[in-house]
């Protein structure tokens, strides 16, 4: 495969154009100002001596403590599983997604035959529940009609 060098050339002007050098003079001017903030506010911070914590904070500045090493990193722990089995868990879990999309793909199943679980699902169900009587399911929806009319407009 062969490119055009005309694509990875790198063209500068020979001389940089004002917009440039004012930007140059503007980044260096920013670099010095904040150069300035580069120091350590804390080296000569001084503790106001009526203050609650002034005493403490004196002690905890001038302790002379021993700073953490290597030996001091905790040994790794023995009850954790190796990693190459989280890979090989890993592995067995995309294998049973696959599985199971396979498994549930259209056109791997059908709702053909249903007779006979129709069937099972009666037998285990046991015997309909007789039919109410229509004479007080229809009593009872004319009562429910009567309530629910509109009540009469008001005289004026």
């Amino acid at each position: 495969m062969y490119a055009p060098a005309r694509l990875f050339s790198i063209r500068r002007p020979a001389r940089p154009t004002a917009a440039q050098i004012v930007s140059m003079i503007a980044g260096a001017g920013a670099c010095a100002v904040l150069g300035g903030c580069a120091g350590n506010p804390f080296q000569d911070a001084k503790v106001d001596p009526a203050s609650p914590v002034a005493a403490e904070v004196a002690k905890v500045a001038h302790a002379n403590r021993a700073y953490p090493t290597f030996a001091s990193i905790p040994p790794a722990p023995k009850d954790v599983r190796p990693a190459g089995q989280y890979g090989r868990q890993a592995k067995a879990v995309e294998q049973e997604r696959a599985q199971l999309e396979q498994d549930t793909a259209p056109q791997t199943w059908s709702l053909g035959g249903t007779e006979g679980f129709a069937a099972q699902a009666r037998r285990e169900a046991g015997s309909e529940a007789a039919p109410q009587e229509s004479g007080e399911a229809a009593a009872f929806a004319n009562s429910q009609r009567k309530r629910a009319t509109p009540p009469p407009p008001p005289q004026r």
